[in-house]
């Protein structure tokens, strides 16, 4: 290795240290709760265990299940009505309540309320708020934007520390058999970094839709150059040219007007059913708050909201009528937005049913696996009283650093404004203060 490469390997290695040593938690809690969360469909099927095989003798229509709910949470809204998956199914009425908070109420055949259930306090909604925002709101969901990103440039840079550069294959494409200690560790690592590191970096990039930052940059890109194409069908990022933010949109909509309408909610059930949308199938009426996006105009609106997005399907009916005045599929949407739909699927286990599912737990154990073996390889090697860093290379001019960190920088903007920080950390302040940057440095052989 050159000189200038020798600079350039312990400047990557420097990064890939950082990177790993503020990305390690996250990457634990993130892979755990992932790994639950791509059970969702069996998690929100358990939950709703009594809600099933129900008699069906006596039933009565949809409005009478609708008054009933509507009955059981006095001052409620009707948002929707999730169609039976099968006979003997209860329906499930969501509501709001006046204070802004959400119920679904299951509802039997016969018309009677046997469930009110908040969904936000379902597992799969705590597992999902966990992993999107560590249950801290908008700055929890910034912190884990910034850890993805890092944890893209952690996986760049092991990749990079990995390349054989010469060695043999043992320890690079499956670990050395028979070796003890430090190198089993390190081999453990390398392997298992080199296997997953694809299969990460889909996860990783494919979560990036539902974050506020990049989604947020990502969007107005895409407003800017003309590539959007109807509403965005992923609540990520904020809508710089929206007039109202979502939650206003969703108080205009339980204190809006009425919309006359001549259709009942049983002829609409009658209708939404012919269509055949994949479940769970959700009817809306005018007016009501949808889950992406504003509110129902003038129509009933049927969406399926199954997580398989290629599958989805949404048909809109006039109140007046009933006539469909309006069908939209997957291969209606933007290559972009068919693109995302594709990874987001990808991402919550669900484009492959069980395949997918099993991929993801065995990338999430990987990560994990990885996580663990890189605190143990650093505590191992990490000399006492000092917190083991890669030393910085003499100053020398990296223009290959340079160039990468500028484009991951522009590519992921969370990750650029916490760099300006770590720089201004490692080059600014640090110098300052010699006994902290002795406690930092590696002086210990690699």
């Amino acid at each position: 290795m050159s000189a200038e490469g020798g600079k350039l390997y312990r400047a990557i290695w420097r990064w890939h240290f950082y990177a790993g040593l503020f990305v390690v938690p996250f990457i634990l809690l993130l892979a755990l709760t992932g790994a639950i969360y791509l059970f969702k469909p069996q998690l929100d099927a358990w939950q709703e265990r009594e809600w099933r095989g129900l008699p069906v003798a006596g039933a009565v229509t949809p409005d009478a299940q609708l008054k009933a709910a509507l009955a059981a949470v006095p001052g409620a809204s009707f948002h929707s009505y999730r169609l039976p998956a099968a006979s003997g199914d209860a329906a499930v009425i969501h509501v709001g309540l006046a204070d802004g908070g959400m119920r679904d109420i299951a509802v039997s055949p016969q018309g009677k309320v046997i469930a009110i259930d908040d969904p936000e306090a379902r597992i799969a909604a705590t597992v999902s708020r966990i992993h999107g925002s560590l249950l801290l709101g908008q700055w929890g969901g910034l912190l884990v934007e910034i850890a993805a990103s890092w944890a893209i440039l952690l996986i760049l840079s092991g990749l990079y520390l990995w390349w054989p550069r010469g060695r043999g294959l043992a320890g690079v494409l499956w670990p050395r058999l028979g070796a003890r200690g430090r190198i089993v560790w390190r081999d453990l690592h390398a392997v298992t970094g080199f296997w997953v590191s694809g299969l990460a970096l889909v996860l990783l990039v494919s979560g990036l839709p539902w974050t506020d930052g990049w989604a947020t940059a990502f969007r107005a890109v895409r407003a800017e150059l003309g590539l959007v194409q109807g509403p965005q069908q992923w609540k990520g990022g904020v809508d710089l040219h929206a007039e109202h933010d979502h939650d206003a949109m969703l108080r205009a909509a339980a204190s809006g007007k009425a919309v006359p309408m001549g259709m009942t909610l049983t002829d609409m059930v009658a209708r939404a059913q012919a269509e055949g949308v994949p479940a769970p199938a959700i009817l809306s009426p005018p007016g009501a708050p949808a889950q992406f996006g504003p509110p129902n105009g003038n129509i009933w609106k049927l969406t399926s909201a199954t997580q398989n997005r290629p599958i989805a399907r949404t048909v809109q009916f006039d109140p007046m009528t009933g006539d469909v005045t309006a069908r939209s599929g997957f291969a209606d949407k933007h290559p972009i937005d068919r693109a995302i739909g594709y990874g987001i699927a990808w991402h919550e286990g669900q484009l492959f049913g069980w395949i997918n599912q099993l991929i993801g737990v065995l990338t999430a154990v990987a990560l994990m696996l990885l996580a663990v073996s890189g605190v143990v390889m650093w505590w191992r090697r990490r000399p006492d009283g000092s917190l083991g860093a890669p030393p910085r290379p003499a100053d020398a001019k990296l223009r290959g650093v340079a160039a990468i960190t500028l484009v991951m920088a522009a590519l992921l903007p969370m990750l650029a404004l916490s760099l300006i920080v770590v720089f201004v950390f490692d080059r600014l302040i640090l110098p300052r203060f010699p006994r902290a940057a002795r406690w930092l440095n590696r002086t210990r052989p690699a």
